[in-house]
């Protein structure tokens, strides 16, 4: 067993949304990460796929996600299951906290863009 507290070195802050790290290789899981995304009212992030599957639980407030062209509003307490290597967008109408989950191995990249970009709060 392995319990983990959060520090302020776990925290990576993006122009639209805060991650916080928590389960992950460098912090004790062998397989897993964890860790809650914190975005303002009316911030949008960047249009990006992910190499593995993502499942956001949306904690607080409430999420709009586009994936592969459909557009979904998650709510506090709902779950979506995010598939892997499908265009995703999210954003939030009004302040939102969600807590993420995927395999640690996983990778975005942006349409567009070459080269993929490890998610440093997942590893």
């Amino acid at each position: 067993m392995h319990v983990i507290t959060p520090t302020a070195e776990n925290v990576v802050e993006s122009p639209n949304a805060r991650m916080t790290g928590l389960a992950a290789p460098s912090r004790g899981s062998a397989e897993l990460s964890t860790w809650t995304v914190e975005i303002e009212a009316d911030r949008t992030g960047p249009e990006h796929s992910v190499s593995r599957e993502q499942v956001w639980t949306v904690t607080e407030g409430a999420l709009h996600i586009t994936c592969a062209g459909r557009i979904e509003e998650v709510g506090a307490g709902q779950t979506v299951v995010l598939p892997p290597d499908v265009v995703r967008q999210v954003h939030a109408p009004r302040a939102a906290r969600a807590h993420v989950a995927m395999r640690a191995d996983g990778v975005a990249s942006v349409p567009g863009v070459e080269g993929t970009r490890v998610l440093p709060w997942a590893r």
